[in-house]
């Protein structure tokens, strides 16, 4: 059984998607309509764009969106059979699941990520990737700082991410190291995702959640929140409204998904980030990029 799942913020690049829309009639109808649905020229932003614009949380988030479904959309033989998402590519993987339209799903996507740049701009936070460190010392430690610091990403048993203030992440990172960590890297980072600091972002995205027609989708989602999976259209809607301010529980978001048959994993996405991880959590070369 193939599971498809989809990159999340942190994959977009300049020139992203130029290729699919030089040599496919279908991807340029996707990509020209996502201009009139957003209302500006987000394609020129993909390919012709300056990094660090790109990378502002408003604009990296649809534009990973578009670029992920444009490729699931112009693939042959594209047919899930269970479907997950990392984050912000948990959108993604609802709308190739058809549980939302391609326009609703730009439109959310559009919504969170203005929110969130917005809960970024409000506050001095970050996040950090935590290596080779059990996941219970990380929260154990996280827990004892005054500072808000929270494990925001389950990604790998050699990895999780912590989210944070500056300064919380700082004496986390510390503590961690003294703990045991072999490393923590502050990530190049807009601000702290998934954790009480986007607090600010969750009734902008509620709002926007509800203005836009969910269906069940055509196989199971993966969810973030739960790592079970689903078809029940208000846990779905419930669930991601949730995961803004809750931690990505990835791994065993995989774990779940082998044990429920996945024999191959595919990741869709502009650059290859969770093929990387499901290696380390299954021991095994099982995942490929398209």
């Amino acid at each position: 059984m193939k599971a498809y799942i989809f990159t999340g913020q942190g994959s977009q690049f300049p020139g992203m998607g130029k290729d699919l829309f030089d040599t496919s009639e279908h991807a340029e109808e996707f990509f020209e309509r996502a201009d009139q649905l957003l209302g500006y020229p987000l394609t020129d932003l993909m390919f012709n764009g300056d990094p660090d614009e790109l990378r502002k949380t408003k604009n990296a988030q649809p534009a990973i969106f578009l670029h992920s479904i444009v490729i699931a959309k112009t693939t042959r033989e594209f047919k899930p059979e269970m479907i997950a998402g990392h984050s912000l590519g948990e959108i993604s993987a609802l709308v190739t699941a058809r549980a939302l339209s391609f326009g609703d799903g730009l439109r959310l996507v559009q919504a969170r990520g203005e929110a969130m740049q917005k809960a970024c701009e409000a506050t001095d936070s970050t996040m950090a990737a935590v290596l080779g460190l059990e996941d219970h010392i990380v929260a154990e430690v996280c827990a004892q700082i005054d500072e808000v610091v929270v494990p925001a990403n389950y990604n790998s048993p050699e990895q999780l991410v912590i989210s944070g203030t500056i300064e919380g992440i700082k004496e986390a990172s510390d503590r961690l190291v003294e703990a045991g960590a072999r490393r923590c890297i502050t990530l190049k980072v807009a601000g702290a995702f998934h954790s009480p600091l986007m607090e600010p972002a969750v009734a902008e995205f509620t709002e926007a959640i509800n203005k836009v027609v969910f269906r069940e989708p055509i196989c199971p989602i993966y969810q973030n929140v739960t790592a079970q999976p689903t078809v029940d259209v208000d846990e779905i809607r419930e669930n991601l409204i949730k995961q803004i301010t809750s931690p990505v529980k990835w791994r065993e978001s995989i774990e779940n998904m082998l044990e429920d048959g996945a024999r191959a994993f595919i990741e869709v996405g502009p650059k290859p980030v969770l093929s990387g991880m499901v290696k380390k959590i299954t021991g095994r070369e099982i995942a490929s990029h398209l």
